[in-house]
């Protein structure tokens, strides 16, 4: 009889445990695959950074609600303000990367916050994964209906003539982001007013507290449309649908000026490459739901979809000019 050899029962384990490894290989992208196909299989979160009844808040409810009607699954808006989006960001950076823990937010989180605090409970780049653009908005420069400023350039021109007369009130960073590159691109000084919300500062406007401000077009334009307040100029480069014989404010002088806001959604880092396409194919779709085209609508802003890569370029261009134009301002990061 002849036996094996030591040698030969060794290289046929070795054969095995590397056909087993190999089938491991094999079965691996596979089951990434299955998961991903199944996705979603239960109920997601999209965690919103400000509170019930903000336009973030009204937008998430309207992508949700167009996701359960594809997946038939429920989604849940969960509301975590405060700490200027931090909470929320924080939480779904430490979530699991599974897809079930969407953010849901805005230029704040993902791109002023890193310039506006000396430290972050999140990494805007490496805790999270891009999914999509959601929409992007403008704001319009009001003025009460009684000032003498008919235009952009009167405007400009009494702010030239009489240095820190003129005040402009913020209720939210982008309000005050939006003041302060137009003092810096049009060579003006205006006293900062600031304020815990933009309706605040409206009414103190309307009231003559202050001179002006540029507010988002939800607070701004019921105000213009009612005729208190008067509308001079759009802050993006494109003019608003609601105010189409308003001009933008580079059209009206102020060159270069473009100071919008905008949506995206956001994962964990290293969700599955997979579950982050299907979430973004959902969302994609969820943008032209009805839901979505009202809300769009009535904010006065517009759909805006990305590519995973689109919008981490596109995030880090605009953490890029935030920075730029928080640090010409001598903000301090508080």
């Amino acid at each position: 009889m002849t036996h094996p050899s030591p040698r030969a029962g060794c290289c046929r384990a070795l054969l095995a445990t590397a056909a087993v490894l190999a089938l491991g290989t094999l079965h691996a992208p596979a089951a990434v695959a299955q998961a991903a196909g199944a996705y979603p299989s239960k109920a997601i979160t999209f965690v919103v950074p400000f509170a019930a009844g903000s336009a973030t808040d009204q937008l998430a409810r309207a992508l949700g609600q167009s996701i359960t009607n594809d997946t038939k699954q429920p989604v849940v808006i969960d509301n975590k303000a405060g700490a200027s989006g931090m909470i929320a960001a924080s939480a779904v950076a430490k979530a699991a990367a599974d897809g079930y823990s969407v953010l849901i937010t805005t230029n704040t989180t993902h791109a002023a916050n890193e310039h506006l605090y000396k430290k972050l409970s999140y990494d805007p780049v490496k805790d999270f994964a891009p999914v999509t653009g959601l929409g992007k908005g403008g704001q319009v420069l009001v003025v009460n209906a009684s000032a003498p400023y008919k235009n952009v350039g009167e405007l400009l021109a009494f702010a030239r003539k009489n240095p820190g007369k003129l005040s402009f009130g913020s209720g939210s960073s982008s309000s005050r982001m939006a003041g302060e590159m137009l003092k810096q691109l049009a060579s003006v000084d205006i006293l900062h007013v600031p304020y815990k919300s933009n309706p605040l500062a409206i009414t103190d406007l309307l009231g003559g507290q202050i001179d002006l401000m540029i507010t988002d077009t939800s607070t701004g334009v019921p105000q213009v449309k009612a005729g208190k307040l008067r509308a001079l100029g759009y802050s993006t480069q494109k003019r608003s649908a609601q105010l189409p014989d308003v001009p933008t404010l580079d059209e009206a002088g102020v060159k270069g000026y473009d100071m919008g806001y905008w949506f995206a959604a956001y994962v964990p880092a290293n969700t599955p490459a997979p579950v982050v396409a299907r979430l973004n194919e959902l969302l994609t779709a969820a943008t032209k739901s009805a839901a979505a085209k009202s809300f769009y609508d009535n904010a006065g802003s517009e759909a805006w979809t990305t590519t995973p890569d689109e919008l981490a370029k596109f995030q880090a261009a605009e953490t890029q000019k935030w920075g730029k134009v928080i640090k010409a301002a001598g903000i301090e990061a508080e």
